[in-house]
């Protein structure tokens, strides 16, 4: 057996050598921008009081402004960072202390920490095993007088099945939250992730496909909601007479403005959000192709009408097709130089924070508020998933040629044609390479 054959776990030479270059999406043009706003002298816009800068400053306003033609939304409010617009969207629909809020299992938590500052109790529905997203069918079964929102996820940058979901959440006379951080250009049936359910809340964190460093947008098509949004991102308490003698609820206002610098930074990567995006899709429709027809290994799927922005390349691992475990796997598949993870996230469930019914303050508020508990909580295609099956590549992370990513299959290819070395080997001689 050649070096070439021989797996680099068990001695043989690695088909990816070095390590790729991390993407980098900022260049001279955010550099102006930036020069732009400090040679201003104005590097927040924003009073926390009533008149024209309660909106923030000019960059602020011009980036939101720029936002909503681009999503053909009505309104479009900045943050600080998604995690912020996620308080603010649950706040703007009047989460009060007892209400559910149904969310995904499998995501980042401040998909399911958000509404628990409103003393709103998550409930968890599992996740489909076709694109990861919650399913509706799930979601269905769980919604009860106590409802008041599901929390969607667009997750690894592939729409949850919107349509549906808001169908649902309208039947019902609930909110539809769609977490949208990860699919910034992503569709379903011509229409844009983040814009289907009533609030949708996109993040311009450092490792998404276009950023700030830190921010988030909220955009919702209802004005009522966008004003509540404003109030609560700007010490709303200060500013409730702009609901024109509305309901006053969740308006005591929080700090979750964007600086001038991260907007005029903002504008810049939304001019340039389609050449960012679709490089990191044609990254992860390569890795699909050049991947297809290998036993026990399923590249990612896109269902019939959406738009997938690929945040992460996520290919399924079948233990027993494959003949071999996903840890050993990715042992080898690791020693070949192909940076990826398994698993995502533990089932959020599983957060002490749950388990323990321990969230704001001592004494357990607000899980004191409802008699539910987690700990029989079981969602079995999410830990399926999570334990056995997911292996996941991010095509933000890097700065890749055809080249590099054809040795990515090539990699993917040489360990799935040498698994029999390591059934051979065995696992602990496998590590040691002897």
């Amino acid at each position: 057996m050649s070096s070439a054959e021989r797996l680099a776990l068990l001695g043989g030479s690695p088909v990816i050598g070095n390590p790729f270059a991390d993407y980098k999406s900022m260049g001279e043009a955010e550099e102006d921008a930036v020069r732009r706003v400090v040679q201003s002298g104005c590097l927040s816009g924003f009073f926390g009081s009533p008149g024209p800068e309660f909106g923030g400053g000019p960059e602020v306003q011009a980036f939101e402004a720029e936002w909503s033609a681009r999503f053909g939304i009505e309104h479009t409010v900045s943050v600080n960072s998604a995690t912020s617009g996620l308080y603010a969207a649950c706040g703007a629909i009047g989460l009060s202390p007892g209400d559910e809020v149904i969310v995904p299992p499998w995501t980042m938590s401040a998909s399911v920490a958000a509404p628990i500052f409103y003393g709103g109790i998550p409930v968890f529905a599992d996740i489909e095993d076709e694109t990861f997203c919650i399913d509706p069918a799930e979601v269905e079964k769980r919604i009860t007088d106590k409802t008041k929102a599901i929390m969607c996820v667009n997750l690894f940058g592939h729409p949850a099945r919107l349509h549906d979901l808001r169908a649902l959440a309208d039947r019902h006379g609930i909110h539809l939250i769609e977490d949208n951080a990860q699919s910034p250009l992503g569709s379903e049936n011509g229409k844009p992730t983040g814009c289907i359910g009533h609030i949708g809340i996109y993040s311009l964190n450092f490792h998404k496909h276009i950023h700030t460093g830190e921010g988030g947008m909220c955009v919702t098509a209802d004005d009522d909601l966008a004003t509540r949004l404003r109030l609560i991102r700007n010490h709303g308490e200060n500013c409730t007479d702009m609901l024109d003698g509305g309901p006053i609820t969740n308006m005591v206002g929080m700090n979750l403005r964007m600086t001038e610098m991260s907007a005029a930074v903002g504008r810049v990567q939304l001019a340039n959000a389609d050449a960012h995006v679709e490089a990191r899709e044609r990254i992860a429709r390569r890795l699909t192709d050049g991947l297809q027809g290998l036993e026990g290994l399923t590249p990612p799927a896109t269902r019939d009408g959406c738009r997938h922005n690929f945040y992460v390349w996520m290919m399924k691992v079948d233990e027993a097709a494959l003949g071999v475990s996903r840890s050993l796997f990715s042992e080898a598949l690791a020693a070949e130089g192909f940076p990826h993870a398994t698993g995502y996230v533990a089932p959020l469930y599983r957060l002490p924070m749950f388990r323990q019914r321990i969230a704001l303050g001592r004494d357990g508020w607000p899980f004191t508020l409802t008699g539910r508990t987690y700990d029989d909580v079981h969602c079995p295609v999410t830990e399926d998933m999570h334990e056995n099956r997911a292996l996941l590549f991010e095509p933000c992370a890097y700065d890749l040629s055809d080249d590099d990513v054809d040795r990515m299959i090539a990699a993917v290819r040489k360990v799935h044609a040498g698994r029999g070395q390591l059934n051979a080997q065995g696992p602990n001689k496998a590590s040691t390479g002897t």
